[in-house]
């Protein structure tokens, strides 16, 4: 019981007196504020917004009773405000949550109010951390994808962090994106782009295939509700049963493959109709596509 006691209050001391400024506060930055709430990593104090739509931010406000701005820079300046004098050691980090094409006009706002002390983290998509550096004059920078499962606590993010980034803000960073599900560091930045096609767009494609598994029951004479409810509990099952298993998933696939039963016509007909081509297409196109994402922000910079 002591060591689980001790295991809580290390995990909350690693953001306690942090300060997070989340500049944009869309669908991803609420679901970080969400997390990090629900599991009492910060306090409400701790945390401010800026967004530039008023009924987003009383809406937000209203929500989590945390702090939400208008000015960008002023939810920045945030972070250097004195310490409550029970927080301890302040830190601050300034998290950017803005859509890709709006990318370029915030880093240029910001460029001198970012401090060098402060450690910045993006979620945007395809923005480079070469371009965020060179915008802002600063080199403490982390570059993360997130994906939507985040918003109910199941997500999957993948994140590289610039030499500059302490041992201690790498921990922070471990908890930040731990509240939101699963993390994973990687050493190279390309790595974050293939995330973006695999994890971060990965959604996309299991959603797809369950509507189409949906539409084929509805097909076959199901109601839409039933349909529904067969194909996302067999989805959820069946991927639960593979995280557990430990196997791989050919070797899951055969041991519900019968020779001449149900599953070896089907898995006949999805081959003939070349479903792991166009899913591996997919995934390239969605790779390239995040390549150049990168190549535009770092043009309009």
């Amino acid at each position: 019981m002591d060591q689980i006691l001790d295991d809580v209050k290390g995990k909350t001391e690693v953001l306690q007196g942090t300060k997070l400024s989340f500049i944009g506060c869309g669908a991803m930055a609420e679901a970080i504020i969400a997390g990090l709430l629900k599991k009492n990593l910060v306090k409400t104090e701790q945390v401010v917004g800026s967004h530039p739509r008023k009924d987003r931010r009383e809406e937000l406000q209203k929500k989590y009773w945390f702090r939400i701005l208008e000015s960008n820079k002023d939810a920045v300046a945030f972070g250097h405000k004195p310490a409550d004098i029970n927080q301890g050691d302040q830190s601050s980090i300034v998290i950017l949550t803005v859509k890709p094409q709006r990318l370029g006009t915030i880093l240029r706002e910001l460029k001198e109010a970012v401090q060098e002390d402060q450690l910045v983290i993006s979620i945007v998509a395809g923005a480079r951390i070469e371009t965020i550096a060179d915008d802002l004059q600063h080199r403490s920078i982390v570059r993360a994808m997130p994906n939507t499962p985040a918003q109910i606590g199941q997500g999957m993010t993948v994140w590289t962090a610039t030499p500059e980034v302490t041992e201690a803000q790498q921990r922070q960073i471990h908890m930040i994106f731990g509240a939101l599900g699963r993390e994973l560091q990687v050493e190279e930045e390309k790595m974050i782009d293939m995330a973006t096609a695999l994890s971060a767009t990965g959604p996309t494609y299991i959603f797809l295939v369950m509507e189409a598994l949906i539409d084929a029951g509805v097909h076959m004479g199901f109601s839409r509700h039933v349909a529904e409810e067969l194909v996302l509990q067999t989805m959820l099952g069946s991927v639960l049963f593979a995280r557990e298993s430990h196997k791989h998933p050919a070797e899951l696939r055969n041991m519900v493959t019968s020779p001449g039963g149900t599953s070896a016509e089907a898995i006949y007909q999805m081959e003939k109709g070349s479903l792991r081509t166009v899913l591996s297409k997919a995934v390239w196109a969605a790779y390239q596509r995040a390549n150049l994402l990168g190549r535009k922000a770092k043009h309009e910079s």
